[in-house]
């Protein structure tokens, strides 16, 4: 079969393959009226240059006739581009154009909306290809067809506002939300023009996200109000759990809460009123009244997040009403911001429901009044625990012998020990059970050191027991150690045991010593360097003139007071010129010393309580 030919201009450096006209026509390409008798035209390059083109003669099978080629009109798709980023370029412009022109919108912020919804883009262009292929195949005029033919990006332009969204869903996909989310969330906002929008929108970002949460602190606190609360609650609090379970299906989890990018989406999605609110008549106001009532100007995103619910509320018929309900427990005016900051869901019915059951447990189990107000203004999320879960609780308590005043004692210490897990902290007990402390004398230290018993064993317990033993403390002998000082178990090892001990090994003494010191005198390492173990040592050496041995046989002398005691004995003995130990000399009250060094009963000084 003899063929024709036909010179065309072609980039040099794009390549052509041709295939059966027929085949083509039944396979959908975005250029074909471009490319006429030419229909499987595959460009390599990514750009188009007229001005680097050279002859290319192609075969042209007999059974095709030539026509010459129309000169085609901006309607059809004389939006040749030869990539898509040339097209999407032209889509975004055009976009860009329309938010400025049709919805008043400002260049700036139309371009950073154009450049930051590429689904919406995606979604104008394919509506623009869908229509123009419809056309082209049934005959009948697309929507922009009645008039003169139209560019690629009035096409665009003309498809963006024919949607009737106004602008909203390239907006919304531009500050994170889903197409899908935004085209819902358009219609519940048709009501509202797209500048409003974005004013309410940055006013929203600065009450919630001014300030910064790199450590992610307060997802790590809506963690723990979620893992301590054990009541049915109401429909603002399931609302709030169940944007917080949004936040943590993200790769992130709840620490991402205060971040602007991975939450906000799900916020208003959640939340979608925030956007309707009035900023003027509502929100202002009830910023203007939580700092009245003591949260801090920095505070505001975190009480927010962590309750959202609480911005809609009316400040007259809801908020006043609630926070003089919790005057029953013994809040005061100045209280309400803090514990609004320490637990926002106090503010939802649920939560001030069972406020009245917690109260009346703690009435029934005679714990005093003061000591129920100090644990709930220090703790108030004891009032989302079920009074099931603190029945338990001080079930266990009671066997270990704490009930009543030595409750109360321990809730106003440690309150979140009410909410520790029983299983948990009856670990705790038979930890130092095993170490061969009896049930007595646990409880002596639950009663001196609560907050021992909400400690990790693995991470907390076992670490310090460790360092106890490796300054020469037997296990045998720890029973003895530990009822003498629990406060072992609440003193940082780094930051306070081990610089302790360093600075007595640094004075000259052995650990072999400071082991035995602590044997004999318990709650050595829990002094201070800088106002105990320092100025006691130098007076020692440096005025009483005494070795470090005597601190060895005597450790006690540290827990005497410099001026009250160990000074003025110290002048009296050595106005007389007499010699005797430390323990001679400090383990006297003042009648006693007075009798043996100086021959009357006169009291010398006030002994340190």
């Amino acid at each position: 079969m003899s063929s024709k030919f036909l010179a065309i201009p072609v980039p040099r450096n794009v390549s052509f393959a041709i295939s059966d006209l027929n085949h083509h026509h039944h396979h959908r390409h975005r250029h074909a009226s471009s490319i006429f008798l030419l229909p499987a035209i595959f460009f390599n390059s990514k750009k188009w240059s007229p001005a680097c083109t050279s002859p290319l003669i192609l075969p042209i099978p007999r059974k095709i006739a030539l026509h010459p080629l129309p000169s085609l009109p901006p309607s059809s798709s004389s939006s040749f581009f030869c990539n898509e980023e040339e097209e999407e370029e032209t889509a975004r412009e055009a976009v860009r154009q329309y938010l400025e022109q049709e919805v008043g919108v400002s260049k700036d912020e139309s371009l950073r909306i154009s450049s930051s919804s590429p689904k919406y883009i995606a979604m104008l262009i394919h509506s623009v290809q869908d229509l123009d292929q419809l056309s082209s195949s049934s005959g009948e005029l697309a929507f922009w067809s009645s008039g003169a033919p139209l560019s690629f990006m009035d096409k665009i332009y003309q498809m963006a506002k024919r949607k009737g969204d106004k602008g909203m869903l390239p907006y919304l996909e531009s500050i994170g939300l889903t197409l899908s989310s935004a085209s819902h969330l358009a219609r519940y906002l048709s009501s509202r023009t797209l500048p409003t929008l974005i004013h309410q929108v940055k006013y929203v970002k600065e009450i919630f996200f001014s300030d910064s949460d790199d450590q992610g602190l307060i997802g790590k606190y809506a963690r723990t109000m979620m893992m301590n609360l054990s009541i049915s609650v109401d429909e603002d609090v399931q609302q709030t759990l169940s944007f917080f379970e949004k936040i943590q299906a993200r790769r992130g989890g709840l620490n991402l809460l205060g971040s602007w990018d991975a939450s906000f989406p799900q916020l208003i999605e959640s939340f979608p009123g925030l956007l309707q609110l009035p900023i003027e008549s509502h929100v202002k106001l009830m910023v203007e009244f939580l700092h009245h009532i003591g949260v801090p100007e920095g505070c505001l995103g975190k009480l927010f997040l962590l309750f959202p619910p609480l911005i809609f509320y009316d400040i007259e018929k809801e908020v006043k009403p609630r926070l003089l309900a919790l005057r029953k427990v013994g809040a005061e005016d100045t209280d309400f911001g803090m514990l609004l900051l320490k637990y926002p869901w106090i503010l939802s019915t649920s939560i001030l429901e069972n406020c009245e059951n917690v109260l009346d447990f703690f009435d029934k189990e005679k714990v005093p009044q003061d000591s129920v107000t100090n644990a709930i203004k220090f703790w108030p999320l004891l009032l989302g625990c079920s009074i099931n879960k603190l029945k338990v609780m001080v079930e266990h308590f009671s066997e270990l012998h704490i009930a009543n005043k030595k409750l109360g004692r321990i809730i106003a210490r440690s309150p979140r020990l009410l909410l520790q897990k029983p299983e948990e902290f009856l670990e705790v007990v038979l930890f130092f059970k095993d170490l061969g402390l009896d049930k007595a004398s646990v409880g002596r230290i639950l009663a001196r050191r609560p907050e021992i018993f909400a400690g990790s064993i693995e991470e907390t317990l076992k670490r310090k027991l460790a360092f106890i033993s490796s300054i020469g403390v037997s296990r045998n002998q720890l029973p003895r150690v530990i009822k003498k000082y629990p406060d072992f178990f609440v003193c940082d090892v780094d930051r306070a045991l081990r610089p302790r001990m360093m600075y007595l090994m640094q004075i000259g003494l052995s650990k072999k010593d400071v082991g035995f010191m602590v044997r004999r005198f318990s709650p050595l390492l829990g002094y201070s360097i800088k106002n105990v173990l320092r100025p006691k040592t130098q007076f020692l050496v440096d005025v009483m003139e005494k070795p470090l041995s005597d601190l060895v046989d005597y450790p006690r002398y540290f827990s005497y007071s410099l001026e009250k005691k160990i000074k003025p004995r110290f002048w009296v003995l050595k106005g007389r010129n007499l010699e005797c130990s430390l323990k001679d000399m400090l383990n006297k009250n003042d009648e006693e010393f007075a009798a043996e060094f100086m021959g009357v009963g006169r009291r010398l000084a006030s002994p340190i309580e």
